[in-house]
């Protein structure tokens, strides 16, 4: 008998809260949401976000932004590569890595610096914030952000002097070395720094029985990071942010038997190297006036391969099968941004550049001696890709009591890009885009504040490689209309917080990428694209609380329904309308509980559940619902801590990724292959502060 997955995790956890909740600076403090285009308190923000601090990124998490998702409703992500980049809210992101031209649907910036569609980088350690914007965020961040935001911010310069040092070891022979620095560069603390770096490593969970390897699925991440911040009068202020992220990870994640053993005796890496700098500068003596310019250039290399066939000669024999596949990524980002803020209204601009290059090399022998059929690839793929984007965009807040606000704002943006590849495709696309939003906030009281949104998100369109018919070679841009409305409360004494949205979306023109055979009957013409449904729709509910009984106890918890629904396919090209959307769990829940005595001792439990979930738009495989339980317990000075930690505590088996197809010769039946997730790790950390 099936015990229902909301029932286990109740016995597990009797108390559920929100990501909002452990999210939170201490509860007296106001929590400010910097992800928005001006800074405002996160009670007068009226959409659903989930703020993480940098106590619950510490307590909650160990090395990387993937082992928060689960804390945030309706936050997924698809495990197509070694580390988390492909995330989804309410439904709505990429699953896999694509061809052509990069066209984000979920924006990833760290310290404003873009890494929309290769968050692989966003690594923890000395982490200040993170903040997930959900729904549509077309009027701040434009066409990478239909479904939503992720925002980081790294630990900010303060003018004391202060620093960190962190050990933490783990089994699969995890270790991990950190250190952090921070103070005033000169006697008028006018110009102050933070530094911090830090490197980790593991085996990756994967044994490789074939080549009697434990390292092949292996995890090797540096993260160096600095900050600086001049601020010479009241009136004007520089942040500068670098960065420099070597994650040089093995890849080794699919088995034939959807096991922790490997066969594979080719394994590959997911490896991405890249280096990151923002410049903001904020003059607020211009009367009434704030002007805030913030630049920002990133240059990725990303190297991605992969035993294509997952076996080796062994597996296969007499049938020789052995295919490799391989691609080098180098992308180029450069955006400069103005805006220009009053009390009441706000004017930018945005001007970006982005330049990809691609080499993929996809290599394999097949030779069959029963039917003696021989088959060879050795294909080289070249492309090149550019695209500017220039956007204007607005805000008004009016006030029509001391109660009652009203907020509008709207994005125009124009994109241009070029493209071409060795396949002899050139292709030139310009859209014209433009998103929204309407929003009324009503305080009922000091406590409680209601409110109604309806905004209007957009992505750009793109092209189709390969050998596609002519009427899906172009594919439209997409909109995303959305109507939610919700409540923010605080209780008088500031140990109630409560947060509830209702949301519904419609998708226009949404992009699926889609199966299809160009000739009945022809094995060899199958092939992917992506291609525009109509009429897409998602319907759900987030709510979060979290409650400090007393000084020692603070519980948490939270909780995401959606209902996300496929549009309908053309006659042309069939598909699941009206299914459920890939990778968009029915629910989500996340909840906690944190104990501290004033002696030092301290204690936590974390437990999340999810939903299953279709793995695809391409066949009608789904997951299974899982649930998951952390715990953390240790002591802590005001100048030392010491914890012992687990993730995964029952040691529970779920899977991030999953492909349906035929991999085994000589027959190759249609099997479900899928990606584990993290087993379970024990672990201990060790920081000393100064």
């Amino acid at each position: 008998m099936t015990t229902n997955p909301i029932l286990r995790l109740s016995a597990v956890l009797p108390f559920l809260f929100s990501p909002q909740a452990a999210l939170a600076e201490p509860r007296l403090d106001e929590i400010v949401v910097t992800a928005d285009l001006r800074n405002r308190p996160v009670n007068e923000l009226p959409s659903s976000i989930t703020i993480m601090n940098a106590e619950f990124i510490e307590d909650a998490a160990v090395q990387h932004f993937e082992e928060l998702v689960n804390a945030v409703p309706n936050l997924n992500w698809s495990g197509d590569g070694h580390r988390a980049r492909y995330f989804q809210i309410r439904g709505v992101g990429e699953l896999e890595q694509y061809q052509g031209a990069p066209n984000p649907s979920v924006g990833f910036l760290i310290d404003d610096i873009d890494f929309s569609g290769i968050g692989t980088v966003a690594t923890l350690f000395d982490t200040q914030s993170i903040e997930v914007l959900r729904g549509s965020q077309g009027s701040r961040y434009g066409a990478n952000a239909l479904g939503g935001l992720i925002y980081v911010q790294s630990t900010a310069p303060s003018a004391q002097s202060n620093g960190r040092l962190e050990v933490t070891v783990a089994d699969d022979d995890a270790l991990s070395m950190g250190a952090a620095l921070g103070g005033a560069l000169n006697d008028s603390e006018t110009a102050t720094f933070r530094v911090s770096a830090q490197k980790y490593e593991s085996n990756g969970f994967r044994d490789n029985s074939y080549l009697n390897r434990k390292d092949t699925n292996a995890r090797d991440e540096l993260a160096l990071k600095a900050r600086l911040r001049f601020a010479a009068s009241d009136a004007f202020e520089a942040n500068v942010a670098l960065m420099y992220s070597n994650i040089n990870n093995g890849y080794d994640a699919f088995s034939l038997d959807n096991s922790y053993t490997m066969l594979s005796d080719k394994p590959g890496k997911d490896a991405q190297e890249s280096v990151g700098a923002s410049l903001r500068l904020d003059w607020t003596d211009l009367g009434d006036l704030t002007l805030t310019s913030i630049t920002a250039l990133a240059s990725s290399d990303i190297d991605f391969s992969y035993d294509a066939d997952w076996g080796n000669d062994d597996s296969w024999d007499p049938v020789t099968y052995d295919y490799v596949a391989a691609s080098d990524r180098e992308r180029d980002s450069l955006s400069q941004e103005f805006r220009l803020l009053s009390e009441r209204w706000l004017i930018g601009v945005h001007v970006s550049r982005l330049e990809e290059t691609l080499l993929t090399l996809s290599t394999g022998e097949y030779y069959d001696p029963f039917y003696d059929f021989a088959d060879s690839l050795n294909y080289r793929f070249d492309s090149d890709y550019e695209a500017i984007n220039a956007s204007l965009f607005g805000q008004y807040d009016y006030d029509f009591s001391d109660t009652t606000r009203l907020s509008a704002a709207i994005r125009f943006e124009q994109r241009d890009s070029d493209y071409s590849d060795t396949d002899g495709l050139t292709a030139s696309q310009s859209d014209s885009m433009w998103g929204g939003e309407i929003s009324v906030s009503h305080d009922m009281n000091d406590a409680a504040t209601v409110f109604a949104r309806v905004s209007k998100g957009y992505k750009a369109g793109g092209f189709n490689l390969g050998v596609v018919d002519p009427d899906i070679r172009e594919f439209a841009a997409e909109e995303l209309w959305t109507i939610e409305a919700g409540i923010k409360l605080v209780s008088f004494d500031k140990k109630l917080h409560f947060n509830a949205s209702l949301f519904q979306s419609r998708r226009v023109d949404q992009q699926v990428r889609a199966s299809f055979q160009l000739q009945a009957g022809d094995p060899t013409s199958f092939g992917f694209a992506t291609i525009n449904v109509d009429d897409g729709e998602s319907t759900g509910v987030e709510a979060d609380v979290r409650w400090y009984p007393d000084d020692r106890w603070e519980l948490y918890a939270n909780i995401g329904i959606l209902d996300a629904t496929l549009g309908n396919f053309p006659e042309s090209r069939p598909g699941p309308s009206g299914r459920e959307q890939a990778h968009a769990p029915r629910y989500t829940l996340a909840g906690g509980a944190v104990f501290r005595h004033p002696n030092g001792v301290f204690a936590r439990l974390d437990a999340s559940a999810k939903d299953a979930f279709y793995y695809d738009v391409s066949h009608d495989q789904r997951s299974e619902s899982y649930e998951l339980v952390n715990t953390r317990v240790g002591f802590e000075s005001e100048s030392w801590t010491v914890s012992l930690w687990v993730r995964n505590l029952f040691d529970e088996a779920y899977a991030v990724r999953g492909f349906f197809f035929g991999n085994e010769p000589p027959d190759f039946p249609d099997t479900l292959y899928t990606r584990s997730g993290d087993p379970r790790q024990i672990g201990i950390t060790a920081e000393k502060r100064f």
